[in-house]
């Protein structure tokens, strides 16, 4: 969470206000204040809260009289409420949670407990407010009970009457939990379950069965068949509230590890081939940082674009690789300090089908393949190794040739000095519409005088 998060505190003692402000300290945080239950109420009427932070004993209005208003009005849905108080006795924290609080604390573990306790539930109430739950029922009263009480939570939410419907509905939306009943027309719960179950990409999606029925042959059937629990109605909405939280967490966690483990292998195979290109780099002293010069011009250019940053981490690393497919040429070839002959530029040109070749077989690594197959095509269709021109030549690999070009010609050869800036960018400005792309050549040079 990179975004401000705006925190209200709620305490009768400006000193406490202050500790709390400096004990939760962070460039993420935004704070405001308010002297009792009724300043609370009049700020949270007029502003967003990510979190509020709440004292009991206050004149006006106290703390759960306050929180408590803020459920029954419907001010907040999964806004996170901490009750601080030194009222810590059993009763005093159980009515803490009565009127709605996420969390109770002592003042006196405030400055220990305070900090984790915030992070936490503002990751909670973040990881509600992105999920969404399909609910499957053909009952239109279990619907709206359910869709009423999960979008109080924060929760989004979208229904279906039955489980056909609802596979119609999984073609177009990707839910984070489905609660699905057992007995339905068209397709009951059990073929729905057993449905989602077979396809590889609905599979992992947590699944709630509900019935009222509570014969154990059928709960085991339909946990069998890939449903993670098994409720019987009536059912009490706050339970199942914590249950989906506590699905959705751990399943939350599951591909939080999975991601964390795909992108520690990732950063371990982008190591292994970029220490290959300082490998063929190193064959060559004048082409020795070369594709690192290249890759930060283009990741520069990306970010003045305003590019997210997942696909500028991709321009980086392709950036980087542009030249990888070199470790393939013989030395003689690739070293040869004259000109080449026509057979030996052959094998020149097919370096970029070897990077991208290399690349390849590694799923994870297959957006960065255009940058490194294409960075030698001409906007006249001149280039290699595929002839493209103009549009069909991806727009990175056209930024790519521009970048490339440029630190070739501003760079020391074996068989020339490297030119001075004003003679380089003449020839690449006169290489507009001919060997580089027009729209990429005048974002080079605004870049290049804006640093």
């Amino acid at each position: 969470m990179n975004e401000t998060q705006h925190i209200l505190i709620v305490d009768d003692s400006l000193a406490m206000r202050g500790a709390l402000v400096r004990t939760l300290r962070d460039g993420r945080f935004h704070f405001e204040q308010a002297e009792n239950g009724i300043k609370g109420l009049e700020k949270v009427k007029s502003s967003h809260f990510d979190l509020i932070i709440t004292d009991v004993d206050m004149p006006g209005m106290d703390g759960f009289t306050f929180c408590k208003t803020l459920r029954e009005e419907a001010l907040i849905n999964a806004t996170p409420v901490v009750i601080l108080s030194s009222h810590d006795k059993e009763s005093d924290i159980e009515h803490g949670f009565q009127v709605g609080a996420s969390a109770y604390l002592s003042k006196t573990d405030a400055k220990e407990y305070l900090p984790g306790l915030v992070d936490r539930l503002l990751k909670k109430s973040s990881m509600i407010r992105q999920r969404l739950v399909l609910i499957v029922d053909d009952s239109p009263v279990i619907r709206d009970i359910l869709s009423e009480g999960l979008i109080k939570e924060g929760f989004q939410v979208a229904t279906a009457p039955n489980g056909k419907i609802a596979l119609e509905a999984l073609l177009d939306i990707k839910p984070d939990l489905i609660i699905s009943d057992l007995n339905m027309p068209e397709m009951d719960g059990l073929s729905f379950c057993q449905t989602v179950h077979l396809r590889s990409d609905w599979s992992t999606i947590p699944f709630i069965a509900m019935s009222s029925e509570s014969d154990r042959s059928k709960m085991r059937q339909f946990l069998q068949s890939g449903a993670s629990t098994y409720i019987i109605k009536p059912f009490n909405l706050d339970q199942l509230i914590i249950t989906i939280e506590k699905l959705l967490s751990d399943h939350f966690l599951l591909l939080l590890k999975e991601r964390e483990r795909f992108e520690g292998e990732q950063r371990l195979m982008i190591a292994s081939i970029a220490s290959l290109v300082e490998a063929l780099e190193a064959r060559d002293p004048y082409t020795r940082g070369h594709s690192e010069a290249v890759s930060d011009m283009v990741t520069s250019i990306g970010k003045k674009l305003n590019v997210p940053a997942k696909e500028i981490e991709a321009i980086t690393i392709a950036a980087r690789l542009h030249d990888l497919g070199k470790i393939g040429v013989r030395d003689e070839v690739l070293l040869k300090p004259g000109r080449l002959t026509d057979e030996e530029f052959d094998l020149i040109k097919q370096h970029p089908v070897i990077g991208a070749k290399i690349l390849e077989p590694i799923p994870s690594l297959k957006k960065m393949i255009p940058i490194v197959l294409s960075h030698h095509e001409r906007y006249d269709g001149k280039g290699y190794p595929d002839g493209l021109k103009k549009d069909q030549i991806p727009f990175w690999a056209r930024m790519t040739a521009v970048a490339d070009t440029y630190h070739a010609l501003t760079s020391d050869r074996p068989y020339r000095k490297g030119m001075p800036q004003e003679k380089a960018l003449q020839i690449i400005v006169e290489a507009r519409e001919t060997q580089l792309c027009p729209k990429c050549v005048d974002i080079f040079i605004e870049w290049l005088f804006e640093l």
